[in-house]
Order: C-alpha cells, then structure tokens, then sequence
C-alpha cells in the first residue's frame, strides 16, 4: 500500500511540473483584458463563424432535425454509420462529465453567472461545429474497404494545400494531431475515468482502490476500441440516449418539484452573469470560466468532433455540418442548463457539508449531492450515470486519438496507440484532478489554434458550399427516405 501511494505522488509531481510548463505557454493572458489568449479565440471564431454562414444555426436548425430523423439516409451513400450514430458517437465525446461534472466547476470558480455564459458560448459554438465537420467530410478519404480518414488533420493539409498554402497546412495539422493526442490521455480519458471514481466510490456498497478502478476500466475501454469506429457507434447510440434521458428527467422532475424557485435560479444566472458575486474574479473573471466550460463540454471549434462526423454515410457535407451543429444546442444549452439550474435551486456549492468537494473541484460528486439533496436514492443512479458517460466519452475520443497518432505515425501504430491509451485510464485514476483538469483544458483548448486557422481560411468554400446545398433544399431537389 505504501508502495502504491509512493507511486501516485511520483505521477503527480511529475504531472503537475508539465501541466505548469504548458499552462504557461498556452494560457498567455491578453494584456489589459486579463483574458487567456485560447478563449477569447474560440469566441471570437465562433461569432465570426455564425455572422459568416449568415445564422445557419438558427436558419437550418429544422432541417437538422429532418436529417438525424433519418429523412435524408441513403444506405449507398459513401461512409461508415448513419447520421445519428455520427451524432451519437460524437455526443457521447461531449455530453457526460462535462455537464455533470464541468458545470459545478463553472458555479464553484465562476458563480451562476458562468451558466448564462456556457450557454452563449454554444450559441455561436453551433456554427464553428457546422463549418468544422462539414470540412470534414468534404475533405475525407475514403480507402477501398470503405475505412475513412477524416477531420482537422485532413482540412488543414488537403484544403489549404489546393490554396497553395500545402506547408503550413501541414504543420497546422501535425500540431492539431499532436494537441489532440494529448487531448485523449487527458480530457477524452484521465479526467472521465479521475472523476467517476469520485462518483462511484461514494455509493459503492464495498471499498474498492484507485489502482483497482484503473484497472477495470481500462479493461473495459479495451474490448470496445479494439473494433474502431464501428464498434464505437453501436455502443453509443444505445448509451447515449438512455443516459441522457435518464439524466434529464431526474432533472425535469427536480425542476418541477421546485418551480417556484426557477425564476429566482434564473434570475441569479443572469444577474450574476453581469453583476458576479465579490471573489468570483470580476465580469471577465465570469465570462472566462462560462466560455471556458463550455469549449471543454461541447468541444465547438476544437475540431474533435469532426473526426467522428466524418464517418457518415453521405455524399453531401453540409448536410453532416448541419447535424453537427445540433450538438452544442443539446450538450450546453438544453444538458448544461439544467445541471446549472439545479445546482443553484439546491444551493449544493453554499452547502457546508460540500465544502470538501468545491474546494477539491470534485464537480460530478458535487453535482450528485446537488441531485441527492431531493432524490435521496439518485446519486446511485447518477454514479451510474457518470460511469456510462465516462466510459462513452473514453471509447469516443480513443477513436479522435487514434486517428491523429495514425495521421502522425501511419495505419501500423493503431494497436501502439490503444496500448498508450489504456496505460493513460490507470494514470488518470491515480492523478490529482486539480491536475488533469488542468492538463485536460490545456490540450483541449489548445487544439482551438490550428483548427481555427484553418477554418477561416477555407471558411469561403464551406460558404459557397452553404448557398448551393440551401438553394437544393428550397427547390426539392434532395430524395427523401422516410
């Protein structure tokens, strides 16, 4: 046992020293704002986005809706998995920790105020979703089984080398790969697997060690990623409906079962996101940590989900944009809102008896009491929750890692790359969470930089793209299915 212990400080200090190298070059703060560089650039890319595809987001909102219903699905389109398992298996990278658990660490280091700014922030998040992962299917490559190689790796070389920049392409999507490989080992794996053992350990009726937990899980993330893409999606698009409509409804019901007070949560979300409570950092201290949360719950403009989206079945990439950018609405807008509600309502981050958990930032099992302190059997039930988004979300990013250390190192480091991967679940069981968080945003964030460069420079084509795909759609010229 002492061994093991001493094992888990080494980790730690080790972890801890290149968390704070990194933090420093990746988290410049920009002169006079007191702002870090990475968020104001996400949010700048995100409303620049939105005004440049003329409010997509709201415009197509319908018809991406129509599309995931599967009216457009024709199975002899090029690809691997439907819409809705492209959605799914990307939802389920997006929607699990980072709104259960990241939403509680928003209120702790934000106030209520942070909520109002998540939300916004996903607002415009859905359009950088839209033009990222409508760049890649547009620039995918699809080999002779019908295997497909596609996202920011691809956009960034393929696209902007028929611009005549092919160089800097290339080195815009070897650091995106890079970035993103580091983004699986932390956010896409240590800081699941780190947090649901904070969750689970609380209801387990035995004892069970952070070694032991490790273990398990890797195990399990094992038998599933071995079969890639494929075996991914069947997986999460049976998880991820159930949970999140489990998770919603216990909301729903604490919501119900409280509505006279959701006016005053309300009111408090954005009162506060404009007048915050003294020690929460001042209005940009808000604005930071909403905006924060949000790119590390929706992923909008970090170019993941693309990777993903670019294994659908179909020959028309706006229309897989389009389904894209349903999924901020519901991680961040419709998810997130309602842990940032019931958080409030319940007073869980002013409870006295929480206090170990907000200064630990231990989100998930502070959202649990949150849930708990009104359905007294729910935090069971949200354990098991958190373990299933947890472990969604690992097999998903597993997939976005693998396809970037492939891209790096070729096809035969695939097997290299799961190994690496699974070592990374016991690490992150073991870790500090104060600083896998930190690493987790650190890479995460990180990959915003090239992504977005790249998504301005061919943000013309996907708009031209946008006007033909519209004007098809308001003719009648695409068959329907269903």
């Amino acid at each position: 046992m002492a061994e093991s212990a001493g094992i888990e400080a080494q980790i730690n200090d080790a972890f801890g020293g290149i968390v704070g190298a990194m933090a420093t070059v990746l988290f410049w703060e920009i002169p006079g704002l007191g702002m870090p560089l990475v968020v104001a650039w996400l949010a700048v890319g995100a409303i620049y986005f939105t005004l440049r595809m003329a409010f997509v987001n709201v415009r197509l909102f319908g018809h991406a809706i129509d599309v995931v219903r599967g009216r457009f699905d024709d199975p002899n389109e090029p690809g691997e998995v439907s819409h809705f398992q492209a959605l799914s298996a990307a939802l389920s990278a997006t929607v699990g920790l980072g709104n259960i658990a990241g939403v509680a660490v928003a209120v702790v280091a934000g106030g209520p105020g942070a909520v109002f700014w998540m939300v916004v922030a996903a607002l415009f998040g859905m359009t950088s979703k839209f033009v990222e992962c409508t760049l890649g299917v547009k620039y995918r490559i699809v080999d002779d089984k019908g295997n497909v190689r596609g996202g920011p790796m691809q956009y960034l070389h393929q696209g902007l080398a028929e611009m005549g920049a092919g160089p800097f392409g290339r080195v815009l999507a070897i650091v995106f790969a890079v970035l993103c490989v580091g983004g699986s080992f932390g956010g896409g794996n240590m800081f699941q697997v780190g947090q649901s053992y904070g969750a689970v350990s609380e209801v387990l009726p035995f004892e069970m060690s952070k070694s032991v937990f490790g273990l398990v899980m890797a195990a399990a993330v094992g038998v599933v990623i071995i079969g890639g893409i494929k075996s991914i999606a069947r997986v999460a698009d049976k998880i991820v409906p159930a949970m999140v409509t489990l998770y919603v409804g216990a909301a729903l019901f604490i919501l119900l079962s409280h509505s006279a007070d959701i006016p005053a949560a309300f009111g408090r979300i954005v009162g506060e996101a404009f007048s915050p409570q003294a020690g929460m950092g001042g209005l940009l201290g808000v604005i930071i940590q909403g905006v924060r949360r949000a790119a590390f719950s929706n992923e909008a403009g970090v170019g993941s989900a693309s990777i993903a989206h670019s294994a659908a079945k179909t020959d028309e990439p706006i229309r897989e944009g389009v389904v894209a950018l349903l999924e901020p609405f519901i991680d961040t807008v419709l998810v997130c809102t309602m842990t940032g509600l019931v958080i409030v309502i319940t007073g869980a981050v002013e409870d006295p008896s929480n206090a170990e958990l907000v200064a630990s930032k231990s989100g998930a099992a502070l959202t649990a009491a949150a849930f708990g302190s009104v359905i007294t059997w729910f935090p069971k039930v949200l354990a098991v929750c958190v373990l299933l988004f947890a472990y969604s979300t690992m097999i998903s990013w597993s997939y976005y890692g693998e396809r970037c250390f492939t891209f790096l190192f070729g096809a035969g480091s695939s097997l290299v790359y799961k190994f690496i991967f699974l070592v990374f679940v016991y690490i992150g069981a073991v870790s500090s969470m104060s600083n896998v968080l930190d690493f987790s945003d650190l890479m995460i964030l990180g990959m915003a930089f090239p992504n977005i460069i790249g998504l301005v420079l061919l943000s013309g084509r996907v708009r031209g793209d946008l006007d033909t795909y519209v004007g098809k759609l308001q003719s009648g010229k695409f068959k329907t299915f269903k």
